[in-house]
């Protein structure tokens, strides 16, 4: 494609993404298949420019003041990824000098606001959090996320996978915390990788993976998966029960319940058995009541620990979001609960940073019901054999888990565990 031609659609994509109306990820796709005509390199250059607005975009909307012509084509010269003559080429000379300017630009000479890339109020409530660590924290919610997979423990072992991962010319290394896991260098595609058509491997983030193993289901046990999504911790939990036992996955979208299946395909799963629910009040939830060993509520959520992946969420998400989500989260965990036979498990988990939809919640109900026994996730994790599991907690009691990606180099994660008294 030429490069003003190129230039012209990654500016119309951007205008699109910033209508906020839809997660990036889903305009983005819708476009791409809108647009079949668009090679690899053409996918990948306006992904690219999209992502790094969305990361940058305080930064590079100060910037693209000075500019003229549309907001949307000065964004998209500024985001324009690889080398500068491609984009210079179909530049006047104006646009040329301009660019040049704004290139010269140091992090010194912006303001506070236009290197964190962040919201008012986030930037207040995570500054508030992790006081002089915020700065490293911020680049690192900046910066992509690596390609995390799990393996699947009735196909393979880590060491196998790994080995079958090399062989075909992938740079892959076991991932430091979660002893099912192998991080990637790159974004390879997976595609047709034997050992993920295979089903030996499963794209999951480290962080997703320690959830899975908190709730440290057994053989032969009823679990339920509360908000199952796509299923990713679902195959993690059928694994770890060796294909036995019942599982339940719910959820409130049985679009996201159909995205399961081919991935169950290749797990070899049989003991899955997805349910689509209307609500945490469903009947088909009452019926099961008091008959479940494991519990794994994994919450709707901001998702603001997941920036790396989908940085729009800082310009989607608002207090007023954050509290929704908050007393969403309170009703599902109760609704939860009740599964619970006694000296069952349940595990409470959000992917987001803000104590809000953390430790508020799990507080709230801890206070609520004393017929729960709140766990030490630092004693499971070491129970379990987890790598520097101190290191994962929350505070000198371990009692929550705490992942950060600039201290653990996974998406932000919170859980909490309880255990039903006798």
């Amino acid at each position: 494609m030429h490069p003003k031609a190129l230039l012209d659609e990654s500016a119309a994509l951007i205008e699109q993404v910033f209508k906020f109306e839809h997660p990036a990820d889903a305009v983005v796709a819708r476009h791409f298949r809108e647009n079949r005509s668009l090679g690899p390199r053409e996918r990948s250059t306006l992904s690219d420019s999209v992502y790094a607005i969305l990361r940058q975009r305080l930064k590079l909307e100060w910037l693209a003041r000075s500019g003229s012509g549309s907001k949307w084509r000065r964004l998209a010269i500024l985001a324009f990824p690889g080398d500068r003559a491609f984009v210079k080429s179909t530049l006047n000379d104006a646009e040329k000098t301009w660019l040049d300017h704004c290139d010269a630009v140091s992090d010194a000479d912006l303001m506070s606001q236009h290197r964190h890339n962040l919201p008012d109020w986030l930037a207040t409530a995570l500054g508030a959090q992790v006081g002089n660590d915020f700065d490293a924290l911020v680049a690192s919610l900046n910066q992509a996320a690596p390609l995390d997979l799990r393996v699947n423990l009735l196909k393979s072992k880590r060491d196998a996978a790994l080995a079958s991962i090399r062989q075909a010319g992938l740079d892959a290394e076991a991932t430091p915390y979660s002893p099912l896991g192998i991080r990637l260098a790159g974004k390879p595609s997976l595609a047709k990788l034997p050992a993920f058509v295979n089903g030996e491997i499963e794209v999951q983030d480290e962080g997703s993976q320690l959830l899975a193993l908190l709730l440290d289901a057994k053989r032969g046990e009823m679990v339920v998966d509360f908000c199952a999504g796509a299923g990713g911790k679902t195959l993690a939990i059928g694994a770890a029960m060796r294909n036995s036992g019942r599982l339940y996955a719910f959820d409130t979208s049985g679009h996201r319940l159909d995205a399961l299946k081919p991935r169950l395909a290749r797990s070899g799963l049989s003991n899955v058995h997805p349910v689509a629910i209307a609500h945490e009040r469903d009947d088909r939830i009452k019926r099961l009541a008091g008959k479940i060993d494991r519990v794994l509520v994994d919450a709707p959520c901001s998702g603001l620990g997941t920036l790396r992946r989908h940085p729009d969420l800082k310009w989607r998400q608002t207090p007023q979001t954050v509290a929704a989500h908050a007393e969403l989260q309170k009703a599902i965990l109760t609704s939860a609960a009740r599964l619970l036979k006694p000296g069952g498990r349940l595990v409470y988990a959000t992917c987001s940073l803000l104590p809000d939809e953390n430790e508020a919640v799990a507080g709230a109900f801890s206070g609520a019901h004393s017929e729960f026994e709140p766990l030490s996730v630092r004693e499971l994790l070491e129970a379990l054999h987890v790598g520097q599991a101190h290191a994962l907690c929350a505070g000198n009691s371990g009692q929550h888990l705490r992942l950060w990606p600039h201290l653990h180099s996974t998406d932000g994660f919170f859980a909490a565990v309880w255990r039903k008294k006798p």
